[in-house]
């Protein structure tokens, strides 16, 4: 079956409420101090449902995401008539943080033949043929999933069975390690059908990359598009305050509506933690900016290798 990826909209992703930490700003805000693992299960039914009601048809989740597969599989169990959504997840990091705030490390980085292996099978056990997408997670220029044949020849097995096959990227070297990607190609035929990457109104250095890469057919889906919560409302810089003003929108719908706006961007991932963030990220989906309010924001980015930088420096909370 074709991978049916919706195009200039919104998704959801459960990066932020299927673990007690994450580097989401004013996330003891959100989430209060109870994040037993049955809190956070409803929380996040409770966003599925709400997303869903609202036309989203797109929900990430990731191997490294404490048990967001294991809730999303839940919430698509309960509700068998759900049919006519699609779902993406992620391979290449492993949870480390055993359900805590306060872990050494939260989540370590393997992109070997083996780790996909058992992380494949960990995923076919909990979303079993519910999964559509499945991506390397956070490929970077020096990744050997970008050069390693028998992993690729292993992706294009599993995509023979129906399963669409991509990459996200992180770091001030995406636009690099998309053009890599790119080149990749199994029995003379691109591997990839889809590139996840970060952009947003601070992080703007991929967009000529995406836009090469919507060129040459995969889908486009963009994350962190609040930067982390650097662009809502308590930490957005003045130009954004401003538009959001004039808009009568959050800065947040705001922030994502820039997104949005690329002519390459077809999935726009929400990373919301409440049901009123996530109204609010959906004002997005609605929100015109003008090309004068778009220049303005354009004035916002930062060099990439400084917005990585203060990315790798924000707490887990």
């Amino acid at each position: 079956m074709p991978l049916s990826l919706p195009e200039k909209t919104l998704g959801f992703g459960l990066a932020a409420v299927a673990r007690p930490g994450y580097i989401t700003l004013g996330r003891d805000e959100d989430l209060g101090e109870n994040r037993s693992v049955e809190t956070l299960r409803a929380r996040t039914h409770t966003l599925l449902d709400t997303a869903y009601a609202a036309g989203v048809r797109y929900f990430d989740a990731a191997r490294s995401y404490g048990r967001s597969e294991e809730f999303l599989a839940g919430w698509l169990t309960a509700r068998p008539e759900i049919d006519d959504v699609t779902v993406g997840s992620k391979w290449g990091y492993t949870y480390t943080a055993d359900w805590s705030t306060d872990a050494e490390k939260h989540e370590v980085k393997d992109h070997s033949l083996a780790t996909f292996e058992r992380q494949r099978a960990e995923t076919d056990a909990l979303l079993g043929d519910r999964l559509d997408l499945y991506q390397i997670h956070s490929v970077t220029p020096d990744s050997p999933a970008l050069t390693d044949r028998n992993l690729h020849a292993r992706l294009a097995e599993l995509a023979a069975t129906g399963v669409a096959v991509g990459f996200s990227t992180s770091g001030p070297a995406q636009a690099d390690a998309i053009r890599a990607a790119l080149a990749v190609t199994v029995d003379g035929a691109p591997l990839f059908r889809t590139v996840q990457s970060t952009y947003n109104a601070l992080e703007t250095s991929a967009g000529p990359a995406l836009a090469e890469a919507r060129d040459a057919g995969l889908s486009v889906i963009v994350k962190e598009g609040m930067a982390n919560g650097r662009l809502a409302a308590p930490h957005a810089p003045d130009a954004l305050r401003a538009v959001a003003e004039e808009t009568g929108l959050g800065c947040d719908a705001v922030a994502l509506a820039l997104v949005l706006r690329q002519p390459w961007a077809d999935v726009v991932l929400s990373g919301a933690a409440t049901v009123a963030q996530l109204g609010s990220n959906l004002d997005a989906a609605t929100a015109v900016l003008d090309d004068g309010q778009a220049a303005r924001l354009a004035t916002l980015a930062e060099d990439p290798r400084a917005y990585w930088e203060r990315r790798g420096q924000l707490p887990w909370h």
